[in-house]
């Protein structure tokens, strides 16, 4: 059987729109970006892990702390197209053919995520064939007050776990009910934000046609779905906690000291 390997992605934009400057935020005396990084080197089953970034600050930083730094455009659209423009080094530091290469799309703003969901993804991402399925994420069910909420991204799944479309708005609609009643009818779900990519299929990022509903809805993922690349999904416990507002950076904070005491 040919060599299968995994490597961990973390794009790193220095230049956030919502909170400029935020994978290099103090959190607990280390910066958020090397949390994900520590956390992601936890994981079983990784062969090495990487961050992809376009500020050299960012990328000395990252050698400082013993992890491998790949420098990308400025110009890159989404975390997505960011590994895949440097994808050909990622393959490399995995040591397997693209397609015996599993890429894992982590991003850099998840100082609290679990090393067991990047471990549950590379055990999920087996295609029963004998190699890796062409893109997995994880879904966790969503709690009544967020099913509303255009902040959390939701996911549409058919009965196999396929993802048929994710969106801000909440999905399904459940007709017949008022959207208080929702819950009671079905599950809704929502999205984690981390991606498994089979290397070759990255590798065709770019010559994707454009999307009007990634345009739309601002999720790259999209791009995938009307292209007609399956994205298989799984289930996990809960979402994992992400920085995107001073307030939350704050609460990261809290956690964090809370989990080192």
């Amino acid at each position: 059987m040919a060599k299968r390997a995994v490597v961990v992605a973390v794009p790193a934009r220095l230049a956030s729109s919502r909170l400029p400057g935020k994978v290099m935020a103090d959190i607990g005396g280390r910066p958020m970006l090397r949390h994900v990084l520590e956390r992601c080197r936890r994981a079983d089953g990784v062969a090495a892990v990487l961050a992809c970034s376009d500020s050299a600050e960012v990328l000395a930083a990252v050698r400082d702390w013993g992890f491998a730094g790949l420098a990308t455009a400025e110009a890159c659209s989404s975390g997505s197209e960011r590994l895949a423009s440097v994808l050909d080094q990622l393959v490399a530091a995995a040591g397997a053919r693209p397609e015996h290469t599993l890429v894992i799309n982590v991003q850099g703003d998840q100082p609290l995520l679990d090393p067991a969901i990047v471990a549950a993804m590379v055990v999920r991402a087996e295609d029963p064939a004998g190699g890796w399925l062409p893109v997995i994420t994880p879904v966790y069910p969503l709690v009544a007050e967020k099913i509303h909420d255009p902040n959390v991204v939701k996911v549409l799944r058919a009965s196999d776990g396929r993802a048929i479309t994710f969106s801000r708005s909440a999905l399904p609609h459940v007709r017949d009910l008022p959207p208080e009643q929702w819950p009671s009818r079905t599950t809704h779900w929502g999205h984690v934000g981390i991606y498994g990519y089979r290397a070759d299929v990255l590798a065709g990022w770019s010559g994707l046609p454009p999307s009007p509903l990634e345009e739309l809805e601002k999720l790259e993922q999209l791009r995938l779905i009307e292209a007609g690349i399956p994205i298989a999904t799984f289930t996990v416990e809960a979402d994992c906690f992400s920085v995107d507002t001073p307030e939350q950076l704050e609460l990261a904070r809290q956690l964090v000291a809370r989990q080192a005491s």
